[in-house]
């Protein structure tokens, strides 16, 4: 399984970026996918996942710093994910990482990193003041 992440670079504070994560060597369905980022010298941190909630129903999950700022979607033709990022700020500067569960997470355990199997290369996003 590889996970192929784009989309970064450099935006002004208050712009706008769509991080895309195409999975290839397996299809997910009944899964999880999701972001962390991370800066130099510090962990990881979650920022958003979208859950498998049963049937066709998909449920996502944010960080405290991002929600009302980023969104999530699915395109399970296509099996890549996007992280929507608008009203960026200088903090949200890090590498972000796309992950996939084999697993279907909630809320409990979305945010955990050791919950994910499968991790992609990051994508740089740099927030400029």
């Amino acid at each position: 399984v590889q996970l192929q992440a784009s989309g970064g670079g450099l935006v002004q504070a208050g712009g706008s970026l769509r991080l895309s994560c195409a999975a290839s060597g397996r299809t997910f369905s009944r899964s999880s996918e999701g972001w962390f980022r991370q800066v130099p010298g510090k962990e990881r941190q979650f920022v958003a996942a979208i859950s498998w909630n049963g049937g066709s129903m998909y449920y996502t999950y944010f960080s405290d710093s991002v929600k009302g700022r980023f969104s999530m979607s699915r395109d399970s033709a296509n099996n890549t994910v996007y992280l929507q990022m608008s009203s960026l700020k200088p903090e949200d500067t890090a590498a972000y990482y796309c992950v996939v569960s084999e697993r279907s997470l909630g809320d409990t355990n979305v945010r955990s990193p050791s919950q994910y199997n499968y991790w992609g290369q990051g994508t740089q996003v740099t927030v400029s003041s």
